[in-house]
């Protein structure tokens, strides 16, 4: 539940989708699914959906039922009567898309300047293609010294606090972070550890480079 004193966003993006949305390359399969689904939330019958787009009821269920192929202009007007776009209706026929598991303390090292003081940065996972442009890695600082590497990248970080405590500077500001605190900043700022004020600090450091970006 919210806080009272917390601010509230809703989620209109469409990100989240029913349970039983078809996966795989099945385009009719997909195709019902979303069509059906669209329609009852719309609260229209077969009959009455069907009559607005201008086709005839068993047409529709067919297309419902994934037993025949939706020609383009018949998939154009069913994305009208229903107010979405078309590529929504195809949501589930994907391709084959990546996903990389990477088990406790299994990840890759990344040795940087910050190694020698400590510093500890292992690479939780990384996509081909386009996608390997988000860079998330978790951080552990071990060691006390004074002498801390400072970042700068194109692109936006997000630190996110898991345990220990330190204070973190970003550009002429300074950050003190906590278990459950979370920074979000541009990279183009010169950024890192100011002072480690309770040893040992953990957090996952998630970089999200331009889509241009050459590593």
């Amino acid at each position: 539940m919210a806080s009272p004193d917390r601010p509230v966003l809703y989620d209109d993006s469409g990100r989240e989708v029913p349970r039983g949305t078809p996966t795989g390359v099945d385009l009719e399969r997909a195709i019902a699914h979303q069509v059906r689904s669209l329609r009852l939330a719309s609260g229209l019958s077969v009959g009455d959906m069907a009559a607005k787009v201008g086709i005839s009821k068993a047409m529709l269920s067919k297309i419902e039922n994934a037993q025949t192929s939706c020609s383009l202009s018949t998939l154009a007007r069913l994305a009208v009567g229903l107010d979405v776009p078309v590529t929504s209706l195809f949501r589930g026929a994907d391709a084959h898309r990546d996903a990389v598991f990477t088990k406790n303390g299994h990840g890759a090292e990344i040795v940087g300047r910050g190694t020698r003081v400590g510093h500890h940065y292992e690479l939780l996972g990384a996509l081909r293609g386009q996608h390997k442009r988000l860079e998330p890695v978790l951080v552990t600082l071990t060691d006390a010294s004074d002498v801390f590497p400072l970042f700068q990248h194109p692109g936006t970080e997000l630190l996110y606090m898991l345990e220990g405590e330190m204070l973190y500077g970003h550009g002429d500001s300074e950050y003190h972070l906590q278990p459950g605190d979370a920074l979000l900043l541009d990279g183009e700022g010169l950024h890192g550890p100011n002072e480690l004020l309770k040893l040992p600090i953990r957090f996952i450091a998630v970089t999200a480079y331009p889509d241009n970006h050459q590593p």
